[in-house]
């Protein structure tokens, strides 16, 4: 403890501070850690590397006269700047002792300064939010505040990482902020994300719903797909935040990071490859496995794990460079494409584009999931999404097709036709219009029909289509395969891969930008 200082102008300056640092008081503070959640400044202590932040507006207030609104200095948000694993980033954490962390004109402006300042020195913007919504006590002057946030979202997006941490309330408006930045978490049990809260919705619908139901962290991460991780508490969620960002280059000027010195060989073949696909290909199997199989030290992190599981997407490194990995999962509904899978895909695609982050694709899929719902449900514009990105993207892109590429999810899972740098096939593969099966039904159904024994007809008939088409080596006599390799093979052809590619030059027809099938 320092000795009183004989200058009362900074004896002032230390009370001052130590009242900023207190929020909104002892008794707030003792309520806010009875409902399981840190304070804003505990949570940028756990956040970043021990003593490396530095507050910013430390002393702002509002500008409020009426309603007796106290004026605490800070007005509900800490903003600063810091590291992490000796990487600078932008935060700002929410404080809900000062106000229930609503947002003022001035609060606002703080997190618009350091949104600023990110993009300036190129550091990625991580919000922590813990907030009951705009003041209602400023009016317009809260929502003008808002707006000025999501346009920054907006100048920032592409430009540098920008990663929502949701550690409390998060209603109306203000879901729009963590809706617009790459990456959000949700903590389970204390956070919530919703547009019109419950007694909104019974209005409109006559159903009870409690707030976990309406936007809880498990909705978000399984239903709706906002949410891209439900951590268990609010320490998992700002180590899931730091794991993230070691993937994740600084900004869109720099290139994935590379980890240096890893231990896993490079030129590892694993044997244990070579079994993992069934010789049915009707029958299922999890992609995951092949993944950590390939991957440095089977590390593999895992992005909207719970949403639209039929795809994975998630980061992973080979050879100690960071990649992106996309990848259909057999293991539930076959891997096949819908709705949600398209949308997934799609965002991490364009996320890994603009990030330098390259692109590596398993592909086993049967084709997009028919039926009326996703008809009506727009699977015809959400798939052309995922077409988009793939086309769009310049990063290196590789895809490995392990076992199905059927009809028009061929087209849309980075085929060379699209601009893929190279394409790889075990001899699972199967590349056709569609399933030998389906094939055989339209082409020979009067010859099947006719026969004798149809059901004997019909099995020689899907044998025959088997050989000639539902393998690897016609499309390899093409050129739309560079080259078919035993599994085990696998991961050595990546890393050196990506090491050809290393010095990639692309670039798009000079345009303001596309116009992307929202």
């Amino acid at each position: 403890m320092s000795e009183q200082p004989k200058d009362p102008r900074i004896a002032d300056y230390r009370a001052r501070k130590a009242a900023a640092r207190q929020g909104g008081g002892p008794e707030r503070i003792a309520r806010q850690h009875a409902r399981g959640k840190m304070t804003a400044r505990e949570r940028l202590e756990l956040l970043l590397d021990k003593a490396s932040f530095r507050e910013v507006d430390v002393f702002v207030t509002h500008h409020r006269d009426d309603f007796g609104l106290e004026k605490i200095p800070g007005d509900g948000v800490v903003t600063g700047y810091g590291t992490v694993n000796g990487r600078l980033v932008y935060v700002y954490s929410q404080d809900f002792t000062v106000f229930g962390g609503t947002v003022s004109w001035t609060h606002a402006q703080k997190i618009c300064k350091i949104m600023d300042m990110a993009v300036r020195n190129g550091a990625p913007i991580i919000g922590l939010n813990d907030s009951g919504g705009a003041r209602i006590q400023e009016g317009v002057h809260g929502l003008a505040g808002y707006a000025e946030i999501f346009y920054r979202n907006v100048m920032a997006s592409g430009v540098v990482p920008q990663i929502s941490v949701i550690m409390g309330p998060c209603a109306g408006g203000a879901v729009y902020s963590p809706a617009l930045t790459d990456f959000v978490v949700m903590v389970k049990d204390t956070s919530q994300m919703f547009v019109t809260g419950p007694d909104v919705v019974k209005t409109v619908t006559q159903e009870e719903v409690t707030f976990e139901e309406l936007g809880g962290a498990s909705v978000h991460a399984s239903k709706s797909g906002v949410a891209h991780f439900a951590a268990e508490n609010e320490e998992d969620a700002l180590f899931i935040v730091q794991q993230l960002l070691d993937y994740l280059p600084s900004n869109n000027m720099e290139d994935a990071p590379s980890m240096g010195g890893h231990q896993d060989d490079p030129l590892r073949q694993d044997m244990e490859l070579d079994t993992i696909v069934p010789d049915n290909p009707n029958r299922p199997y999890d992609m995951k496995t092949i993944i950590r199989h390939l991957v440095d030290d089977g590390q593999f992190f895992e992005v909207h794990e719970h949403w639209a599981m039929n795809l994975i997407v998630g980061f992973a490194r080979l050879g100690g460079q960071s990649v992106g990995i996309v990848a259909q999962q057999p293991a539930v509904l076959a891997g096949v494409l819908d709705v949600e899978a398209s949308q997934k895909s799609a965002r991490f695609v364009r996320f890994c584009d603009a990030f330098n982050i390259p692109l590596v694709v398993f592909e086993d899929v049967p084709g997009f999931m028919p039926g009326l719902n996703q008809e009506h449900g727009g699977i015809i514009r959400h798939g052309a999404k995922l077409l988009y990105a793939f086309s769009e993207a310049t990063v290196p892109k590789i895809t490995v097709i392990v076992r199905k590429a059927y009809g028009g999810a061929y087209c849309v899972m980075n085929p060379r036709h699209l601009g893929a740098d190279l394409v790889l096939a075990w001899p699972s593969a199967e590349i056709a219009v569609m399933g030998p099966d389906g094939a055989v039904n339209v082409i020979f159904r009067r010859e099947i029909a006719d026969a004798e024994d149809p059901a004997a007809r019909k099995a020689e008939l899907v044998a025959d289509y088997r050989e000639r088409f539902a393998n690897p080596y016609v499309a390899a006599a093409s050129g739309f395969i560079d080259n078919v390799i035993e599994p085990h093979e696998t991961r050595p052809r990546l890393i050196n891969t990506l090491e050809m590619l290393q010095n990639k030059r692309g670039s798009l027809p000079p345009k303001k930008h596309g116009n992307i099938p929202l």
